[in-house]
């Protein structure tokens, strides 16, 4: 009998964008839209926004994520603020008034990395 080599089927949006924050080095950070792209889902920043705050595996470096400005997405006085903000720090990045500087041209260095080959 023959068999097919058949292709695993694709993972879901969720897989992907898990794996994509996963895959962001300690003392990086990375955009919520940056987040999408390299998911394969340009434009889903919210969908990305949506899992962060819905998961809850504690070794997720949800704390590398930002804004599109580098803006931590929290309101400054709230304790999930004060955390990420601890995260960061710990991972060598220092927040400045609620915010980080992001990669110059995220799009590029995303090319750059992420591109299929």
């Amino acid at each position: 009998m023959l068999t097919r080599n058949m292709k695993s089927p694709p993972s879901s949006p969720e897989q992907r964008i898990l794996a994509a924050i996963r895959a962001v080095p300690r003392g990086q950070v990375a955009s919520y839209g940056a987040i999408a792209r390299r998911a394969g889902l340009p434009g889903r920043a919210r969908l990305v926004a949506r899992i962060l705050g819905q998961n809850d595996d504690p070794a997720l470096p949800w704390h590398r994520i930002l804004r599109s400005d580098g803006r931590i997405a929290f309101p400054p006085e709230s304790p999930e603020f004060t955390e990420q903000c601890r995260r960061l720090r710990a991972d060598g990045v220092e927040p400045r008034n609620g915010r980080v500087r992001l990669p110059e041209d995220e799009g590029t260095l995303d090319a750059a990395l992420w591109a299929p080959r």
